[in-house]
Parts: C-alpha cells; structure tokens; sequence
C-alpha cells in the first residue's frame, strides 16, 4: 500500500483519469479504504485489510449509484468493524455466493420433504412454485427474504402479475391465472420451505408465520329436500332420454346418497366395494385409507350400474381401462335443469352432511361418515343440530315476552315431535311434488317424451311443436342438455285443455 494518502471526495474521484496502468488512490480519513484506476479508466472503490496474518482486498463497489466516495467510505468502516470481530468479509461475501437460493430450496423441499406426500398435495405444490413463487422470489437467497418480501409476493400474485398462458403440448394450454385464493396457498407454500431451512439451519427464522392473508369465501350451500327431489327429477329425466352417461349419472347419485369426495367415487373400483359389510374399503383417500358405509339405495345404485368387462372401475370411461373423469359438464346440465346453478358438486357433500345433522344425528357421526380427520372440519354443521340451544333460545325469548306483555309469545307446537327446522326446509313449499322412490327422488311416475314423440302423440308435426314453442302457447317443457322435453302428463293436459287448437297449416300461415 503507498504511503501517499488522500481524502478520496468527488472532486479528487473527478479529477482522475486513465493512464494506461492500474492504480491506487488510498483515503487518508480511513486506513485501508480506497479507489482503484484500471489501465481502462474503470474507477472502483475497495478496502485493504489484514486478517489472520493475510492481506485481502475486498471490492466494495464501482464509482457510481449507489457507491459515492461518502458511502463508500461507510461500508469500508462497516467492513472493518467485521474484521476486528474476527470475520473475514471476503469469506463471507464467497459463502453467500454459495448459498441456497429459493429456487434451490424448492427443489430439495418437492424431491425430500414431500418425498412421503400424497401425489395430489406434491402436484398442487409443484404447481404453486413454478407458476408463481419462483418468478417473483426465485433467485433470491433463503437467508435474506424478509416477511415484507412475502407480504409483496401475497400482492402480487392477488393482482395477477404471475398470470399467463402456458402451451403444454398439442392443443394444450394451460392459464396461469393468480387471484387471492393462489395467493393464500403459495404463502402456505413458502411457509413451509422456509420452515425446511429453519429446521436444516439455512436461517434462524420463518418470516412467512404471522402474514396474513387474504380472507377465505366460506362455500357452503346446503340442497333442502324440495331441491334434492328436483335434482333428481332432473337426473331421472337424463336417465329415461339418454341424454347423459349413465356412469356419469351413477356417479352423481352416488355422490349424494354417500357425501364422499369427487374423486373418491369416480376412481371407485369393483374391488373396493364390500356388498356382504355394505360399505366402501377406500385404500386412499384426502384423509388417508377409509371405510365408507352405504344406504340401501347407494347399493341399489351400484347394483344397477353395468360393469364393462376388463374395467376394473365401477364408472368405467370411454377408453379401455379408465374411468369417469369429465362431470362437470354433465353436472352444469344437469343443474341448469333442476334450477340449481349456484349449487357446485362438492355442496352434494354438504348436504348429505345437513340432512344427518337436521335429522338429529350427532357431529361425532357426521364427521365419521365423511371421513374427517378433525373434529373442527365438522363444525360447519352445528347450526344444524342445535336443537337444545334452539330450545333454550324459544323458552328464554317466550318468557321475556310474556313480562312484556305485548302478545308475542309463540303458541307451543301441537305436537313435542314437530320439526324445528320446519321453516328451513320450506323452500319451495308451495311447488306440489310427485312421489319419489327412495333413490334420491327419482320421479317414477313420469314419462319424458322428446319433440318427436310430444308431436306424435299430439298429432302435430315437429315444427309446429316448435311454432308452439316459440310463442310459449304449446305445453310446458324443460331442457336436458341441448334437448327439449315433455312431460308425458303436461302433454295430456294441455292436449285436454286445447283440443280445438288449431292445425299445423293454420300455424304456418
């Protein structure tokens, strides 16, 4: 190190220029620290020091934002302070270059930590990193991520900066969307990256404990017993036309009668059915291997169901050895029938879960019966079946209004067993039901007729029936999918009421 010192300001750093040599100027006001001149004119300031009987240079940074010779200067006395408590910063900047990044870590924790994961739990995680923890996080280093870095990635992804259109192959793409909901799951994710470093000592915290998310939309619906029975006045007009698959109409009935998942029934095999115990033998499900006890009509429905030979799926697809996997078409007709399209596949669920409660049957045995791991899951029915605290509600409320004595007491029930949720299940009270059979309401006593055999038996031709139709005079009809149908007794009784309806010619003229 030369001996000539000079306090380094921006005029000095200013005045310097290029000689064809690399030089050193060196600060007076800080031993060690200075500026290097390359032979190009390239002006970078560094800090000379000696630690553990070697001499080191360290580079702090080239002239220019953020490096000032006033920052500069800082940094170098920072360094130094490292140096007399025994680190060397040169080391330390080496062994931060070797550090783990996020997407290091990412990788480590989808191969070894999840390596004992269900496949579903790894695919939904594989899918959260890729599509938007790893464009916005992934290069930076586990050690510095801060909970504000998370706080930004939970933004960012909620305002659909990570949503794209990724190509997965011929004719297949795959839509990145973002939103608050893949907001909340990848900071779950991060969350328990970061808690593979605390636990492997990578670093001493996880800043992702504590952020809070965006609030979570509670989808709850629950079918009362006036719309189960249009449900399946609805399946029972798809089945009768054959209008849908009758799998994926199985699988639909099958799906309310047990409250099972999805994907429990639809990957059911004839294996797993134990028709002596009545009851499914599920080796895998979201909550591990379970038993699922069936009804006697979830049994008439699998005894109905044709088995395709070689298919070892009771709701065999359309190629050789696979299985029912497109219902939501089939279900979005299906309910647009019924007059039920706010009500999604998994609110079958919820409301085999309903009817138990409201029908008395504890939380113990509802939670056995879907399968849940926690008792916690189950409370969303309680409100169902509370019928002591209900009961205390009506004496507490009657006795205050009968002190007040403004004559709002409510006359007791002419009979101890009258249904408390009588007023729940009122819904469409007023719409007179035919009588159903136990297989979750399917109408027996109606016959569906399509426009073909509708004009046959009316005497007109199909597009008169249209005609009729179109000016909303001829008899009532429903869709099935793209179909339109009759009901055999509709068409009896409009056929009474206008027996003097006009002919088709008269029509068209």
């Amino acid at each position: 190190m030369s001996s000539d010192r000079v306090r380094i300001t921006k005029r000095i750093v200013d005045g310097l220029s290029a000689d064809g040599t690399d030089r050193f100027v060196w600060d007076s006001d800080v031993l060690g620290f200075g500026l290097r001149i390359s032979a190009a004119g390239k002006l970078v300031y560094v800090l000379q020091y000696r630690i553990e009987g070697r001499q080191r240079r360290f580079k702090i940074g080239p002239h220019g934002s953020p490096w000032t010779p006033e920052t500069a200067r800082s940094e170098a006395k920072s360094l130094l302070g490292k140096v007399v408590d025994g680190i060397d910063p040169q080391q330390e900047r080496i062994g931060e270059r070797k550090e783990l990044t996020l997407a290091d870590l990412s990788e480590t924790y989808l191969n070894e930590t999840l390596f004992t994961a269900k496949e579903s739990s790894i695919r939904q995680a594989r899918n959260n990193i890729e599509n938007h923890i790893l464009p916005l996080l992934g290069k930076r280093r586990v050690s510095k991520i801060e909970r504000s870095d998370i706080e930004q990635m939970l933004r960012d992804i909620a305002a659909g900066k990570t949503a794209r259109t990724l190509k997965k192959g011929h004719r297949r793409l795959s839509r990145v969307r973002g939103g608050k909901g893949a907001a909340n799951q990848c900071v779950t994710t991060v969350s328990a990256m970061l808690g593979v470093a605390v636990e492997r000592k990578l670093r001493a915290d996880n800043p992702a404990i504590g952020v809070r998310k965006f609030p979570g939309k509670k989808m709850e619906r629950f079918l009362s017993p006036a719309e189960l029975a249009r449900l399946g006045e609805a399946l029972a007009a798809a089945a009768s036309l054959g209008v849908e698959s009758q799998y994926a109409i199985a699988a639909l009935r099958l799906l309310m009668l047990t409250g099972c998942r999805k994907n429990e029934i639809l990957k059911l095999k004839h294996s797993y059915i134990d028709r002596y115990h009545r009851c499914l033998r599920l080796p895998d499900s979201k909550t591990g291997a379970k038993v699922v006890h069936l009804g006697g009509p979830a049994m008439r429905i699998i005894a109905m169901t044709p088995p395709i030979e070689g298919n070892p799926y009771l709701l065999p697809g359309k190629k050789n050895g696979t299985h029912v996997t497109d219902l939501q078409a089939v279900w979005v007709r299906v309910r647009k029938t019924a007059g039920l399209d706010d009500v999604r596949i998994h609110d079958l669920r919820h409301s085999f879960a309903s009817i138990g409660a409201a029908t008395g049957d504890s939380m113990l045995i509802i939670g056995a019966l879907l399968g849940h791991r926690s008792a916690k899951t189950t409370e969303r029915y309680t409100h169902l079946s509370d019928h002591p605290l209900k009961s205390a509600a009506e004496r507490i409320s009657d006795e205050i209004a009968r002190c007040l004595g403004e004559g709002l007491e409510v006359a007791p029930p002419d009979s101890a067993d009258e249904d408390p949720f009588e007023a729940f299940w009122a819904q469409d009270a007023e719409r007179q039901l035919p009588a159903a059979d136990p297989v979750l309401g399917a109408v027996i006593r109606t016959q569906w007729l399509d426009t073909r055999a509708a004009a046959a038996k009316l005497g007109y031709t199909v597009g008169t029936m249209q005609t009729y139709r179109w000016q909303g005079t001829g008899p009532a009809f429903r869709k099935i999918g793209r179909r339109v149908v009759y009901s055999a007794e509709a068409v009896e009784a409009w056929q009474r009421v206008h027996a003097d309806a006009p002919p088709a010619a008269e029509l068209a003229a």
